[in-house]
């Protein structure tokens, strides 16, 4: 069964039209990722699915089921915020089955079903303890279990992450994906991290401007952009960009291509003098800047011996190129 469908939605506020001919198939099961940058309609497509707002026009179908004058809590749907919003003076448990008891379900139910989000979500040490109590990634691990436990057809998270350390974001991230791959849950997750998106998805939605630029697979993303926007945005470092350091490119396009791509060589089609190197252990990100003006971003594997003022070939293989016209779109 398909988990959601979206046909022609758009949202307009005002004469802002914030979502432009929005389609979308999300399967049963699958992990889809909302990515892209502030401003680009996201988190207001996953408010529109919620029924938070309402769609200006378009189709919304959540497990085969028409829901655009569903109300929120009727549409199967439960919703992980970036601010956890747990009641203070409420226990673990008791934040957890909050909703569970205002829709009248049975003591008996509520117990069951939160005993098992908490033992999933490894907080059993802390079922009695207030919010205050707790650290800021076993917070969002509460607001997920409330979630849970409303056994609901879509899990939807609006940038979940955003208000944990670096080290919480990679723990929490990692157990998302373990809870994802546990419950076999529809989720959708909106982020405007890229590497969350990498490591979280079966399938990416690149939004811009309110439109899908593109959706696919994190490797099919990665390896085939649609267009110049798609190629920058997925991949740390970011797509390097050429139009004057390379010689015989044709008049109007642009060459890309990803630093782990550029070789260090003692001859090649591309020179430049180191303006910045960034040592990390395991590899060096070298910034080179070309005499035509231009700065490349190369990613060398290990520990390089590179110092700034340095002057540096490098090299590539074609096949790893990519090409962009004036319109900024893919040339295959």
């Amino acid at each position: 069964m398909t988990a959601l469908k979206l046909e022609g939605v758009n949202k307009s506020f005002g004469p802002v039209h914030v979502l432009k001919d929005i389609n979308l198939t999300v399967e049963e099961g699958e992990f889809v990722v909302f990515v892209g940058p502030s401003g680009c309609g996201k988190s207001t497509l996953l408010r529109v699915i919620a029924g938070l707002e309402d769609a200006s026009c378009g189709t919304i179908a959540i497990g085969g089921d028409v829901v655009n004058a569903v109300p929120p809590a009727k549409r199967g749907i439960a919703m992980v915020f970036q601010s956890y919003a747990l009641y203070p003076h409420l226990s673990v448990k008791d934040n957890m089955g909050l909703g569970l008891k205002q829709e009248g379900q049975p003591k008996s139910v509520v117990q069951e079903r939160v005993s098992k989000a908490i033992k999933m979500l490894d907080l059993d040490d802390y079922a009695t303890r207030k919010p205050a109590e707790l650290s800021g990634g076993q917070r969002q691990r509460v607001a997920i279990g409330r979630a849970i436990v409303r056994d609901p057809k879509l899990f939807l998270f609006d940038e979940p992450l955003s208000n944990l350390d670096a080290a919480l974001r990679m723990n929490t991230r990692v157990e998302i994906a373990e809870l994802h791959r546990t419950l076999s849950a529809s989720m959708i997750y909106v982020t405007h991290d890229q590497i969350e998106a990498m490591t979280l998805a079966d399938k990416i939605v690149v939004l811009r401007d309110g439109r899908i630029e593109q959706i696919g697979t994190p490797m099919e993303l990665y390896n085939n952009p649609a267009n110049r926007f798609v190629a920058s945005f997925l991949g740390s470092p970011s797509m390097n960009f050429l139009v004057r350091s390379v010689p015989d490119l044709p008049p109007g396009q642009t060459m890309g291509i990803r630093p782990e791509h550029l070789r260090l060589s003692d001859a090649g089609p591309i020179s430049g003098r180191v303006t910045h190197v960034e040592r990390l252990g395991g590899d060096t990100n070298l910034l080179v800047r070309t005499p035509q003006d231009e700065t490349l971003t190369v990613r060398v594997f290990g520990q390089d011996p590179s110092e700034v003022g340095d002057v540096v070939h490098l090299t590539f293989a074609p096949q790893q190129v990519f090409h962009f016209n004036e319109a900024q779109e893919r040339i295959f």
